[in-house]
Parts: C-alpha cells; sequence; structure tokens
C-alpha cells in the first residue's frame, strides 16, 4: 500500500499553481493525506475522481490550519480530534482500517517568540498518549507535519537553529518520547545517515534553490510494522508549497 502525505500549506493555492492535482495522479496514493488546507467547506471543488472518499477537518477560524485524507480503501471508522470530534483548529484526522489506524497530523507551531511552546508541549503529550491508546488495539501510521526537525542530521543550520522553534531542545525531546513509546520515525529508520533531505523551506529568497531546509514531515509507523516497510522517500522535486511530500510503501496484506 502507498501512503502520501504533504503540507501544502493552502489548497486552493497549490491546486491554482498546477502542482497538486499533477502529483496526485502521478504518485498514485491508496491513501493521500494533507494538512494545511486553509479553508472551510464548500470552498473547494477537488477533481480527485471518485474513487476516493475524501474526509475533511476544518479549522474554525478561516484560512488556518486544517486537515484532509483522501482514500480508495473505505475505512471502518472516521475520528477527528483525539477521538472526541473537539478540535477547533482542524489539527488530526483518524482513519480506522480492518488492520490498521491512518492517523494525520498538523502539530501546532510553537510560533516564533515560542509563546505557543507551553501549549505545543501539552499537545505533545496528548497526541502520544493517543497514538499508544490506538496501538493497544491495533497497529498505527501516523503522519503529517509534525513540526520539528528531530535530530540535527534533519537540519541545514542545526548549531544556529537551535532554540528555535521547531528545533527547540524541549521539543525535540517530546519527539525522542513519542520514538521511545513504541513508534519508529520510518525515514530515518531506513536511512540513519542520509544528509540533505528535508521536507520544509523557507520562502525567502534562494533558500530552497540551496536546500537550505529542515525535515519536519514524517512517517511514523508502530514498532510493530517496522519490517512491513518498503520504502520512505522525500519527493524534494515537487514544488507548489513550502513543504514537499512525504511517502510510504508498506506491506498490509
Amino acid at each position: 500500500m502507498r501512503f502520501v502525505s504533504w503540507n501544502v500549506n493552502g489548497l486552493r493555492a497549490c491546486v491554482k499553481k498546477g502542482a497538486f492535482l499533477p502529483y496526485f495522479e502521478s504518485v498514485d496514493a491508496d491513501v493521500f493525506c494533507v494538512q494545511e488546507t486553509k479553508l472551510q467547506a464548500g470552498q473547494i471543488d477537488l477533481a480527485i475522481g471518485d474513487a476516493y472518499q475524501q474526509f475533511w477537518n476544518y479549522a474554525d477560524r478561516k484560512g488556518y490550519s486544517g486537515t484532509a485524507v483522501f482514500t480508495r480503501i473505505p475505512p471502518l471508522d472516521v475520528r477527528y480530534g483525539f477521538g472526541d470530534g473537539v478540535d477547533p483548529e482542524g489539527r488530526l484526522i483518524t482513519l480506522e482500517f480492518p488492520e490498521f489506524f491512518l492517523v494525520t497530523v498538523y502539530t501546532p507551531n510553537a510560533k516564533r517568540d515560542l509563546s505557543r511552546l507551553p501549549y505545543r508541549l501539552e499537545w505533545e503529550d496528548a497526541f502520544r498518549a493517543y497514538l499508544c491508546a490506538l496501538d493497544r488495539a491495533k497497529p498505527v501510521i501516523a503522519c503529517g507535519d509534525f513540526n520539528v526537525a528531530h535530530q540535527e542530521i534533519d537540519i541545514k543550520n542545526a548549531k544556529s537553529n537551535r532554540g528555535n522553534s521547531g528545533f527547540t531542545d524541549e521539543e525535540r525531546a517530546k519527539m525522542t518520547e513519542l520514538l521511545a513509546a513504541g513508534f519508529v520515525d520510518t525515514f530515518r529508520d531506513l536511512y540513519p545517515d542520509v544528509t540533505d533531505k528535508y521536507t520544509w523551506w523557507s520562502n525567502m529568497p534562494g533558500v530552497r534553490e540551496r536546500n537550505i531546509g529542515w525535515r519536519i514531515d514524517y512517517f511514523v509507523v508502530s514498532e510493530r510494522l517496522r519490517e512491513r516497510v518498503r520504502e520512505a522517500r522525500i519527493d524534494d522535486h515537487v514544488l507548489g508549497s513550502d513543504h514537499c511530500p512525504v511517502v510510504l510503501d508498506i506491506s498490509l496484506e
């Protein structure tokens, strides 16, 4: 099965740039997850065909956050937020399938001045507890924009960025805690020493061209799915957003 995750930083803009639909069609995903849709119900008519069911989690605030999942495998159940349906920023969708859970997430940003870091850390604890609860029932595939570069290898300029939003010691420690709770960072597990592979670049001129980036988009799976992972790749050639898509090929038969 093939799973794709992409923070599109505004789905309407990504479609208008001519980036989203050609990639969607070419990648041939079984499940395609999107973060930062930045729209409300009825604001887009996405021409992806009848083969895919669409599930949307809209933020209350217009033009902000939001997630979506497009799947050609019918789910048994769909949940929004931490299973309680309360998710005013539209950050979390869970699809239950017969053999696994699929979770897509847009993790809150701590903000440049770190004013939202305390909330972010509380959210991380709730997210980890939620994934662990799901994992006790069946294996989990979690994907999306985790808004953290976990290790120094995951960011171009580690020394100068230490302490900045997305690379604070506290945020990185929460990612370490998540993995220690029984989950695997699929890309880094397959490619422990590969450098200069990133999923987000600042919009400042020349930054993406010089590949001054951060790896903050992930596919994380339950430990017991580790041996079933066939490929985890970063499609950094794909434009249309300040993030690029990430892809997971996994055997779930």
